[in-house]
Order: C-alpha cells, then structure tokens, then sequence
C-alpha cells in the first residue's frame, strides 16, 4: 500500500540552537491512525505545520498527498462573518454532507448559522464534517475532540476509524488513553 505521509530525517526548530525535531521520521499509509502526543510546546502542532508546508524544515523531506486538517480551536477554522454551510459549500462537494451529520448528532439548520451562534462542541464536530466531505487521503487531528464530552469524543472518534478505507490519520493528543485506544501506533515527542 501507498505512503500518503512521509516525513523522512526532518529537522526543525525556531531557533538553530535548540530544535523540536532532530532527524524525526515519520511514516502512513491508508487505513492506519498514528497518534503523535506530548507535553504543551513539544511540537505537536509545529508538526503540521511542517506537513502542511507552512513551515520549512532544516533538513529532511516531506512528502504529503492530498490531506485536510481538523485544527483544535473550532472558531479559528471558521470564518466568523459567513454561515457554516457557505464555508463548508466553498471547499467541497456536499453530496454526503447529510450523511455525515447524522453520524455526528448535528442538524442541517446548524449549518445555516454564524460560527458564533453554535457551542465549541457543535463547531468542532462541524470541522470534522468539512473535512471529511473533503474526502482526503490523510486526515490530520489537532486535539479533535478537546471541545466534546466524553460520549460525543467517542462517537466521533468511531466514525473517524470507520472510514479508514479511504485515508489515514495522524492524530495530535494529550489524551494517552484516547491514544492507546485508536492509534496503531503512538509516537511520543
């Protein structure tokens, strides 16, 4: 099976005396969830950034195929002026869009709402339901279900492992537990 992810000796910090990363490989392929966890400013989400290229390494490759991303803080990845089903219309084909609001507990009329007119929990798992319409190869999870209780963070992380035949997931977590329970694999940073 393909790598969708390869992060091959990669090196990186924000100063070259002291790196996050020195020589860090990482490797997915479809149908695996690897959960990346560490302390608060370990480089979890520098990590993506990496990944996504919105940062440059020092040294090492990184290669990426199609991937959308969950960030950790819902109302940063919303435009605050623009209804939730405009945003998620701007991006993708919304032909499971129904779909996957009844896998996640959400109403249709939620989408027709201002990002600040809905709880962080309703948010995020909005986020969840773009990027998944977004149908990419790698699913990137920066701490994704911080903002749901604990019922609704299994539900959605059950929906996630089920549509592992088409993607991969690298997922960012504080939770150990949570991490041990999905992940094929545990990375600590």
């Amino acid at each position: 099976m393909n790598k969708i992810l390869e992060v091959q000796n990669v090196s990186f910090g924000y100063t070259k005396d002291k790196l996050l990363f020195d020589k860090f490989s990482i490797s997915l392929k479809k149908g695996e969830i690897k959960a990346i966890v560490g302390e608060s400013g370990a480089g979890k989400s520098t990590l993506f950034e990496l990944i996504l290229n919105n940062l440059k390494p020092l040294n090492g490759t990184i290669k990426v195929s199609d991937c959308s991303q969950v960030f950790q803080d819902p109302y940063s990845s919303f435009h605050p002026s623009y209804t939730l089903l405009n945003q998620i219309e701007d991006v993708c084909a919304t032909d499971d869009l129904q779909k996957y609001l009844e896998l996640l507990n959400l109403d249709k009329e939620l989408l027709l709402k201002l990002p600040h007119e809905l709880s962080g929990g309703q948010l995020q798992r909005a986020s969840i339901v773009r990027a998944m319409l977004m149908k990419p190869d790698l699913l990137l999870l920066d701490e994704p279900t911080s903002a749901l209780d604990n019922v609704i963070q299994l539900e959605v992380m059950r929906m996630l492992m089920q549509n592992l035949d088409s993607m991969g997931m690298l997922l960012i977590t504080h939770d150990m537990d949570l991490a041990l329970w999905c992940a094929d694999e545990v990375i600590s940073i």
